[in-house]
């Protein structure tokens, strides 16, 4: 038990640097966490996967929303890239958050290993995300990539429980942000993603509901992540923007890359 505690705690500190730094909201960390605490601790026909990504979705909503407003303090969110995507992520995310509760753990633990896979392909393969070119003014977001972009993008975060950092950054790389700038436009909308995909997981009727749960959500485990990331954020947010944006984006990648190499290691 003290083994577990240490665990969450510690990448609970973990989480709260990446929600800053790279507007992950916690999704990468703690689903890989929650799942390998709770195969070793949970009673047999605990549907593990599933309540990591629930859990992970219940701690997405207050870590993204402390860095939203740490963000918007100072002064690094633009209304137009936030809104009305935001809403159309929302949309998304409660469609992908019921469809996740019908999907069996190990086609979600696959298609979370290849979400990972292709997205950092993508940022390695195409040009825009490692470095951007110097443009006057950023390009503004289409009509088209701010509904069926934003509701695609909802669905499959939610679904995997990862907040969506991981679309709308190299989204908003592309249109010419800089790193700092894309990673803290992250945070707002990861906020409905936590939303849409905790309502659902909590409501959601199951069977393998236990002591210290509602529905999917493990009470205990998002408290413990919580401890350490928020903490952590009120620090790491006075080093944001102080990384060179090329350093910035190559440590993004590099960390996707850790995170998937740990779940195929360790069978996550």
């Amino acid at each position: 038990m003290l083994t577990s505690f240490s665990t969450l705690l510690l990448f609970g500190c973990l989480t709260g640097i990446t929600t800053v730094l790279f507007g992950f909201g916690g999704g990468f960390i703690t689903v890989p966490v929650v799942y390998g605490v709770l195969s070793v601790t949970a009673r047999p026909g605990a549907d593990a996967m599933h309540i990591a990504v629930a859990t992970s979705a219940a701690v997405m909503v207050v870590n993204a929303g402390v860095a939203t407003l740490a963000q918007w303090r100072q002064g690094r969110l633009r209304r137009a890239y936030v809104w009305p995507l935001a809403a159309f992520i929302a949309l998304g995310a409660a469609a992908g958050s019921f469809a996740a509760t019908l999907v069996g753990g190990t086609a979600l633990r696959l298609l979370f290993a290849a979400y990972l896979l292709v997205t950092i392909i993508d940022s390695l393969v195409r040009k825009g995300f490692l470095s951007v070119a110097h443009r006057m003014r950023p390009k503004p977001l289409g009509r088209g990539t701010t509904t069926l972009g934003g509701t695609g993008i909802g669905l499959v975060a939610a679904g995997l429980g990862v907040g969506g950092s991981v679309m709308t950054v190299p989204l908003l790389r592309r249109r010419g942000l800089a790193m700092a700038e894309a990673t803290a436009m992250a945070n707002p909308l990861s906020v409905p993603v936590g939303v849409a995909g905790t309502l659902v997981y909590t409501l959601v009727p199951t069977a393998s509901a236990g002591t210290g749960q509602i529905g999917y959500v493990d009470l205990g485990a998002g408290a413990v992540l919580l401890l350490g990331s928020l903490p952590t954020i009120a620090v790491a947010r006075r080093v944001t923007g102080r990384v060179p944006d090329r350093v910035h984006s190559a440590a993004y990648v590099g960390l996707l890359v850790v995170v998937l190499i740990v779940m195929v290691g360790t069978g996550v």
